[in-house]
């Protein structure tokens, strides 16, 4: 198992009367792709800005590479690059005029780190091309290129994909994914746009109310969402031991509530429901389901009173 590289544990951040985070507790392995998932308000920035030690918790604790003291933080977060809200741009500059300027800043003595990351990003022929003249998506990948510049093997990114048109979102997926198989740079993302996040990321955490509500791998996630029978009976337990008996199902997982989800004889819905029939139990509800992330995160948080323009935030974003 990869090395973990960032433990957070029991994290708050409170403003005044307000609880942004709260006892927020994950772990981030070596190579992940870790995707924030949660509407505007849940605390995701928030969280990053802690992570990168621009605001400070008020509960908790964060470990970096084994480091947990102030001065032991800032020596790992140097291994870590971030990009939150608006990526920095000098509007009358060119791409490597802008990236010159900030290794000069940051004091990067490689004079060919400028133009490795034009060429990581795409941006090697945009030439004396001011800034100004980019658009979203030549911005953002601008934004990358400028935390890619001191070799960072941690990268947190907020909201890369917002605002870009379709071509623009790809052109910044495939990125990372390079990134992340070619550079072996873990990468915390978060993004509204949750479609996009299912074709990126190995491991979730769903954010809500600054809570975290659930952390799962794509593996977990790709078989909590894949198609499936959802059976519901009068007698759900004698359902399942038919199922197990007349059909020897073996693919399948029990809900809280008692419910079926058959992951198997997808065809063969007649046939299930004769057998459960037969067997003495009535079907009250038998049909084909399929979740995607963003049906996956509204179900979960669909009895936390999740408000309509909270719901809305994630369509109105899709692609």
């Amino acid at each position: 198992m990869s090395e973990i590289v960032i433990d957070v544990k029991q994290l708050e951040k409170q403003y005044m009367k307000q609880k942004a985070v709260q006892d927020v507790s994950f772990q981030i392995r070596q190579g992940m792709i870790c995707g924030l998932i949660g509407p505007n308000g849940a605390g995701k920035t928030t969280i990053m800005k802690m992570l990168g030690g621009l605001v400070l918790p008020t509960g908790g604790s964060i470990s970096i590479y084994g480091e947990h003291t102030e001065k032991g933080l800032a020596k790992a977060r140097s291994r870590m690059s971030f990009m939150i809200e608006t990526p920095y741009v000098k509007e009358k500059m060119s791409a490597r005029e802008n990236l010159e300027k900030q290794r000069l800043q940051k004091g990067i003595p490689d004079r060919k780190r400028v133009d490795e990351v034009l060429e990581m990003v795409g941006l090697t022929d945009t030439g004396k091309k001011h800034a100004k003249n980019f658009s979203l998506g030549m911005r953002q990948r601008l934004g990358i290129a400028n935390a890619l510049l001191t070799k960072p093997e941690i990268m947190v990114l907020d909201e890369p994909i917002n605002g870009l048109d379709p071509e623009g979102i790809v052109e910044i997926r495939e990125l990372l994914l390079k990134l992340n198989r070619e550079e072996h740079i873990t990468i915390i993302i978060s993004s509204h746009i949750l479609s996009e996040l299912s074709l990126l990321c190995t491991d979730y955490l769903f954010i809500h109310h600054g809570q975290l509500l659930e952390a799962v791998s794509s593996q977990e996630l790709k078989r909590m969402c894949k198609e499936y029978y959802h059976i519901h009976t009068d007698n759900d337990a004698m359902a399942l031991a038919i199922l197990q008996e007349q059909l020897q199902v073996k693919d399948y997982d029990v809900e809280e509530d008692g419910s079926i989800r058959l992951y198997e004889r997808i065809d063969e819905i007649k046939e299930v429901s004769k057998t459960l029939y037969e067997g003495g139990v009535i079907p009250l509800s038998l049909g084909v389901r399929e979740a995607n992330l963003e049906q996956y995160y509204m179900d979960m948080v669909g009895d936390k009173n999740v408000e309509y323009h909270e719901s809305a935030a994630f369509s109105d974003k899709k692609r």
